[in-house]
């Protein structure tokens, strides 16, 4: 795994942690920052949810993103992200929050005016969760959604995924293999 654009192009990244983690592959990373860049789409403020490695919001601050927080709930692969975010020497630009999603989304529910709304909201959840669908609502709904931005999701193409989510409104898929993602902006 390694950085396969801008400032930081060729930086090699750790690994996962484990098991419970599926870095996107980077050709699947590339054809959705290129998908990205052709619908003009350049963001300042990055969340990448189901960090993972943090592969997905590197890339993102690689490229010209100035901040990106980092949600990963396992412990281990929290720690990898601190790392490639200490390797590629983006730790003074960026938060990880170690712990679910679900948590995340609550603490920016319960306090709004505290939820600054991000560019970029990357979600690359495990294929087999059950609460896919009812997650990608939750944060289409959220504060961390404004006028602007834009949400990337990875999954599996046996996954049917709705048209519009809170105020989010697909605008794009893309399928390469076993490997799916799709492009929300928000609703007009």
């Amino acid at each position: 795994m390694r950085v396969i654009a801008g400032e930081r192009r060729g930086f090699q990244l750790k690994g996962p942690a484990g098991k419970f983690t599926r870095p996107m592959a980077d050709k699947i990373k590339g054809a959705l920052f290129s998908m990205l860049a052709s619908l003009g789409v350049e963001p300042v403020r990055v969340l990448d949810l189901y960090a993972g490695t943090g592969g997905i919001g590197i890339e993102a601050l690689s490229r010209g993103a100035e901040t990106a927080d980092f949600v990963e709930q396992n412990a281990a692969a929290a720690a990898v992200v601190r790392a490639n975010l200490a390797h590629t020497r983006y730790a003074n630009v960026t938060r990880v929050y170690q712990e679910s999603v679900s948590s995340f989304l609550g603490r920016a529910e319960r306090s709004p005016a505290d939820a600054a709304p991000y560019d970029l909201i990357v979600m690359d959840p495990p294929y087999a969760d059950p609460d896919l669908v009812a997650t990608l609502e939750r944060v289409g709904r959220s504060p961390l959604v404004d006028s602007d931005t834009i949400l990337a999701i990875g999954h599996s193409p046996r996954v049917t995924l709705p048209e519009q989510a809170g105020r989010l409104v697909r605008l794009r898929e893309r399928c390469h293999g076993d490997s799916c993602f799709s492009i929300y902006e928000t609703e007009s």
